[in-house]
């Protein structure tokens, strides 16, 4: 899936919705005449201006002066910040760049700021909270020098695009001011510079700072690339291979050991960056998958820790290689439902394969619970399958709890997202219970819309595979049904799905 229509998805709990307009419960005119709701910063419910002009695109709040033009492209300034001090920066923002008539944008809410720097936002944009247009180098620099005294101390995620400005949360990048489009390689509408030959190319928005060819680096920002290049993989004990995964919150690679030449894992946490819905960041979920990896020393399902350490400022982990491929790889080759034509021998053979997988996960997870561990997001990519598919591994322990928290999921995949009621062990096993119709009707997900579909979903099932064992999926529909009422409460859900592995 394309993580970027995940913001969409969490807009609104039962309607793909603009992210902009936040929670339909918090739409509510602010008076100040930009359109805004009463749960926005101060800073967005202000008056506008004199002699400004105000407007709304995105999840952006465009504040310029009026009279002063702007040139197409240049190096413009991004602000980082948290939730926890958006408003704050929003303010010192605001009191800057009115008296000094600066172009500048900001994201206006707490709600979009999350958005902005949630697990599975856009790595390109997130952490970005506010920019700045300054018409020229001169005044970037100076911009940069005052805002750097006035904002001290304050903490953002770092964004990937840019250069960093000193320690504080500045950043810069040479980018598009107004909107000119062109196509990129692949055919597609992109935001375009102009290069020196006064042609339209694309404007790159990635992750990784690039200065366009043309354009020179002031001698102000040396440093600044200096600094970044300085962090380097290089002196590590480890060489990285391939990335696995990418999420906001960091990476996931294969590698080796350069000691010993063993096959490793490493994970990647960024600070303030790759938010779950209880506010807590990469970094704290990686601390706590440590934490619980060394409890769980010694279980055969479960990647052995090997290191620690932090590069920068990303914290890693370093785990045993498993091997073998993903429940979901094997699932998408091998239901005998997902080819154009299916026989008798193969659905029975599939019904075998698939009751021995469950057993397995069922296995590992008490393993767990015997060590005192909850999992707490079982689905199928975070189940690997080992190559003899008669035994299987658990991956991705960063949201992992303990029997004594009684706390409820916060990341989770949407088709094996526990009710509220639940917590404790009581999340995984109603997790291993979706797993058991999902083997077989991967529908699972509209359990988070009414848990009474699972009856339904188990009569399908026995019908398209006769040889389900009597009693397998009445055990899953019972456990799913427990509780309190079957549908779903979505206003007090977790705010974030999980459709991949950590990171």
């Amino acid at each position: 899936m394309d993580k970027r229509y995940e913001a969409f998805c969490l807009a609104d709990p039962y309607f793909y919705e603009t992210p902009a307009r936040g929670p339909a419960r918090s739409r509510e005119g602010n008076g100040n005449g930009t359109g805004g709701t009463s749960r926005e910063f101060p800073a967005a419910r202000r008056p506008v201006p004199t002699g400004w002009t105000t407007g709304r695109a995105g999840d952006w709040l465009h504040l310029h002066p009026e009279g002063v033009e702007l040139p197409a492209q240049g190096w413009k300034i991004h602000v980082s910040a948290r939730p926890g001090n958006a408003a704050g920066i929003a303010e010192v923002i605001h009191d800057y760049c009115v008296p000094r008539r600066l172009s500048f944008k900001f994201v206006p809410s707490p709600h979009q700021v999350y958005l902005r720097n949630s697990k599975y936002a856009p790595r390109e944009g997130a952490g970005k909270f506010a920019t700045l247009y300054p018409e020229d180098t001169d005044r970037l620099r100076t911009v940069l020098e005052e805002l750097d005294d006035l904002l001290a101390g304050e903490t953002g995620p770092y964004i990937l695009s840019d250069l960093r400005w000193r320690e504080g949360p500045l950043y810069v990048r040479y980018g598009a001011f107004t909107r000119r489009q062109c196509r990129d390689e692949s055919g597609a509408l992109v935001p375009a510079l102009e290069n020196a030959e006064g042609e339209l190319v694309p404007d790159r928005r990635q992750p990784g700072f690039h200065l366009p060819p043309w354009v020179t680096l002031p001698g102000f920002l040396a440093p600044a690339l200096a600094a970044r290049n300085a962090t380097t993989v290089r002196d590590l004990p480890y060489r990285i291979e391939r990335a696995l995964h990418f999420s906001n919150g960091g990476g996931v690679y294969a590698g080796t050991d350069s000691r010993s030449g063993e096959a490793v894992v490493l994970k990647e946490a960024r600070p303030h960056a790759g938010l779950a819905a209880d506010g807590v960041d990469a970094v704290a979920r990686l601390e706590r998958e440590a934490a619980v990896l060394e409890r769980l020393d010694g279980v055969e399902s479960v990647p052995r820790l090997r290191d620690r350490f932090t590069l920068g400022d990303h914290r890693f982990l370093v785990m045993d290689h498993l091997p073998g491929r993903t429940l979901n790889s094997f699932f998408a080759e091998r239901h005998p439902l997902l080819t154009s034509r299916t026989d008798r021998d193969a659905i029975a053979a599939y019904t075998q394969w698939a009751l021995g997988i469950h057993a397995a996960v069922e296995r590992a997870v008490e393993a767990l619970h015997e060590r005192g561990v909850v999992f707490n997001d079982l689905h199928m990519f975070n189940i690997m399958v080992a190559p003899d598919e008669t035994s299987v591994a658990l991956l991705d322990f960063e949201t992992a709890s303990y029997p004594g928290a009684e706390t409820r999921q916060l990341v989770a995949h949407p088709g094996f997202l526990a009710p509220p009621d639940r917590t404790g062990p009581a999340v995984d096993r109603y997790a291993l219970a979706c797993l058991r119709l999902a083997m077989f009707l991967p529908l699972t997900s509209l359990l988070g819309l009414d848990r009474g579909k699972a009856a339904h979903l188990a009569e399908l099932a026995s019908e398209l595979f006769p040889g389900l064992p009597a009693g397998f999926l009445d055990a899953a529909v019972a456990e799913i049904e427990a509780g309190s009422s079957p549908t779903a409460d979505t206003t007090s859900g977790p705010g974030q799905g999980n459709g991949g592995g950590g990171g």
